[in-house]
């Protein structure tokens, strides 16, 4: 067992290996087993690799003035070039580990599910999108090193968090929630479009405190309501079903499958014979989402045998070039069927092939418009 500092459920649990089709009884029975696994390792699992992660450089912020985000932006005029000749809709590995891999990347906030055992869920992704090329230091939390909040924490916090990493690092925003998390990154966006609190402030997440009702914006330069901003890409998936009954999302009645326009781009996953996460178990129109604004809002059927309390395992992928080269391939579609066949474990490889081609694709876009940004302001645009 190795060690870490992580405060979360302290263990990386193996992914299950590829599901073949089974009874109803059967798939139900593995399910509850597989739960009643996962919280016993995480709560036996305590202890254990001191982390490299330099918490110190993470936590380090410079302020905010006028252009001072571009300013900062030093990437050399070849690697400029590069990103922007860079097709954000086709990245293959060589052009992740030799261009977007040396810049920087939006941040992404993880959000697990419902219950504090199922953290190392959500941590098996973030390592994953580490081992794909994402900077460790744009997934883990600069206070405290973990890998993913509470799908308990305010929705009025996690979207002041958006704002604040959106100031200081020039880049909107994502946000990947798992369960009840993903029902929580959508009323983040509820809460972003002031449909629900109306007023929000920056929160910064190194001193968790108040910060100001605005952004000076790392572009323009101008001062911005925090209400109104936006996030490149969001994405949840077994978000739904009797969860909906939480008295932490009863207000979101009616809202949960409409997206609002504060965000880019938001895919849903849903799977059939979800008890937890779907709406009638995963079948039917009722799992739909649709985008009533101007986000671009996709909805995706995961293959049965998906399963909703370990579908975040991925960490496994990363490590493989035979995985890591078909995911970087891997051409999205609202109904994926996986045929091909690995000689190495590929569990859960459909989910996360289709939100790391859109991860990757709003990291090319975000740098794209920081570069071009910098330049009109370095030819007095």
């Amino acid at each position: 067992m190795t060690r870490q500092t992580t405060p979360g459920a302290r263990f990386e649990a193996r992914p299950p290996s590829p599901v073949t089709p089974m009874t109803g009884n059967t798939l139900l029975l593995l399910r509850a087993l597989g739960l009643a696994a996962a919280l016993l390792a995480a709560l036996f699992a305590a202890g254990c690799a001191v982390s490299d992660f330099d918490y110190a450089e993470a936590a380090r912020v410079t302020e905010v003035t006028r252009g001072s985000v571009l300013a900062n932006l030093n990437l050399g005029s070849g690697l400029e070039d590069r990103i922007l000749a860079l097709d954000p809709n086709h990245i293959s590995t060589k052009e992740v580990k030799e261009v977007l891999s040396h810049a920087p990347a939006p941040r992404i906030i993880n959000i697990y599910g419902g219950l504090p055992t199922v953290y190392p869920q959500m941590e098996s992704f973030s390592k994953f999108l580490i081992g794909m090329g994402y900077p460790e230091n744009r997934i883990r939390n600069p206070r405290d090193g973990t890998y993913a909040y509470s799908p308990y924490k305010s929705a009025e916090e996690l979207a002041g968090i958006a704002a604040w990493y959106y100031e200081k690092e020039g880049m909107q925003p994502m946000i990947v929630g798992h369960s009840q998390g993903g029902m929580q990154a959508i009323k983040v966006l509820y809460e972003l479009s002031g449909a629900l609190s109306g007023h929000l402030h920056q929160w910064d997440p190194i001193t968790e405190s108040q910060g100001d009702d605005y952004v000076v914006d790392p572009v323009t330069g101008l001062r911005r309501p925090v209400v109104g901003l936006r996030l490149s890409f969001v994405t949840g998936v077994g978000s739904g079903g009797p969860t909906r009954l939480l008295p932490n999302q009863w207000v979101m009645a009616g809202k949960l499958r409409r997206i609002p326009n504060t965000v880019e781009e938001f895919t849903g996953f849903y799977m059939h014979g979800d008890i937890l996460g779907g709406d009638d178990l995963g079948f039917g129109s009722g799992n739909k989402y649709v985008s009533i604004g101007s986000a671009k809002v996709r909805t995706v059927l995961l293959p049965f045998g998906y399963d909703h309390v370990f579908v975040p395992f991925t960490s496994h992928l990363a490590r493989h070039a035979e995985t890591r080269d078909w995911i970087n391939d891997y051409l999205q579609t609202d109904e994926p069927v996986l045929e091909h066949e690995f000689n190495v474990p590929s569990a859960n490889i459909l989910w996360a092939a289709d939100v790391w081609t859109s991860v990757k694709r709003h990291w090319c876009i975000e740098l794209q418009r920081l570069i071009r940004a910098k330049r009109m302001m370095r030819n007095g645009a």
